[in-house]
């Protein structure tokens, strides 16, 4: 149903839901790793009830704005096209989750199952970014700024979640 690119990375339509996605996995990767250093099977629980929560939330918001737009209630139809695009937010967390399970079933320990799943956050932010700068037609150098302009922004804001929750 899902190709390794498509969970990974979502789609070029969903491209928004899959940053958002991942910069709440890294958020709340970055928040709990003290707290759950030891407990990665806790560190997955808080992972994923952070992003299905969210990800519920910004489906209803989305629909509950179409429908003041549309000056109507939504129909099965549309709710399911929005529930599916913001399906991106949920699936962003797939690989940095399954790095963190891999951790807690021992194959490895604790520290590199944290560090891996950060790493493929992060990295699917860059390679978000590279996509963004093909679409823009950016130059090599203009790819290169803008890949570390967005993931300095992106490791701010996971710093300010970790500096606010502290």
């Amino acid at each position: 149903m899902f190709g390794f690119k498509r969970v990974a990375l979502g789609t070029r339509e969903r491209i928004a839901g899959s940053v958002y996605g991942t910069i709440v996995v890294l958020a709340v990767l970055a928040d709990g790793a003290s707290a759950y250093e030891h407990d990665l099977w806790k560190l997955d629980a808080l992972v994923l009830a952070t992003v299905l929560i969210l990800w519920i939330a910004h489906a209803y918001a989305h629909g509950l704005g179409e429908s003041l737009r549309l000056r109507r209630r939504l129909t099965r139809a549309e709710l399911s096209t929005i529930i599916s695009h913001e399906l991106a937010i949920p699936l962003a967390a797939v690989l940095p989750l399954a790095a963190i399970s891999i951790g807690a079933l021992r194959a490895f320990d604790d520290t590199r199952a944290f560090w891996a799943a950060f790493a493929l956050g992060v990295t699917t932010l860059a390679i978000q970014g590279v996509r963004f700068a093909r679409l823009e037609r950016l130059s090599l150098v203009g790819t290169i700024a803008s890949v570390a302009i967005n993931l300095s922004l992106v490791l701010m804001i996971v710093a300010l979640k970790v500096l606010l929750s502290h």
